[in-house]
């Protein structure tokens, strides 16, 4: 997978990626933690589909859901870090591709 041409992130909205073949793809801040690849979030998820009354975790933050920072990671992801303090997962070029919330799936 190419690396975007163009990445945009706005701590408060969202990631805005400008691709290769001429489309873009927007996340929200809240889509991205939600769909974290990290492997607790992954967990969550999978709770969440067999359960959906799993209980959400509840960290220290207050306010608003914001990205703090961010950095790429090599030449194939994205690492966002959150204000609810989550910060592992590594978000792929492709995986980006795979969520992207205007794709049918």
């Amino acid at each position: 997978m190419d690396a975007p041409l163009h990445i945009d992130l706005k701590k408060d909205r969202g990631l805005t990626v400008q691709w290769a073949d001429g489309s873009t793809s927007f996340y929200s801040i809240s889509y991205l933690r939600r769909m974290s690849p990290s492997a607790d979030a992954k967990t969550l998820r999978e709770e969440m589909k067999n359960n959906p009354l799993t209980v959400l975790p509840v960290r220290g933050a207050q306010g608003p859901l914001t990205a703090l920072s961010a950095e790429l990671v090599g030449n194939y992801a994205i690492k966002i870090q959150f204000s609810d303090g989550h910060a592992t997962g590594l978000y792929s070029w492709q995986y980006l591709r795979d969520i992207d919330p205007r794709q049918p799936g």
